[in-house]
């Protein structure tokens, strides 16, 4: 998300414009590099990762999780995945998780990754 700083003394005009000028501004990906650590080893790895891509949950593709040795855990009920479009995504539903831990800076939280491609 842009933040802009906006005074007291700015009027609605002036503020109504610099939204406008933040939005015709191309957004560009931001990468953070975050530790992963697998919950069943206590491994970890340090890896970039795609700081608020539009995504509603945290995905990981299949190729990746299976080359790291993550262990995957089969969901209950598939979840599809929708495009921006709306369509389906060409690589199927979400079949499977994996758990870690997440870490950057000072901050660890555990949770589940949603593993993306390859359930064809």
């Amino acid at each position: 998300m842009l933040a802009t700083t906006i005074n007291a003394d700015t009027s609605k005009a002036e503020e109504q414009e610099k939204v406008r000028k933040v939005e015709e501004r191309t957004l560009r990906e931001v990468m953070v590099k975050i530790g992963l650590e697998r919950i069943d080893t206590q491994e970890g790895i340090t890896v970039e990762a795609l700081l608020d891509s539009g995504a509603t949950r945290l995905v990981i593709s299949s190729e990746f999780a299976k080359k790291q040795g993550f262990k995957l855990k089969k969901l209950e009920r598939p979840i599809n995945v929708r495009n921006i479009d709306g369509s389906f995504n060409k690589e199927g539903p979400i079949e499977n998780t994996v758990e870690v831990n997440i870490y950057y800076q000072e901050h660890r939280e555990r949770t589940e990754i949603n593993v993306i491609g390859g359930q064809k």
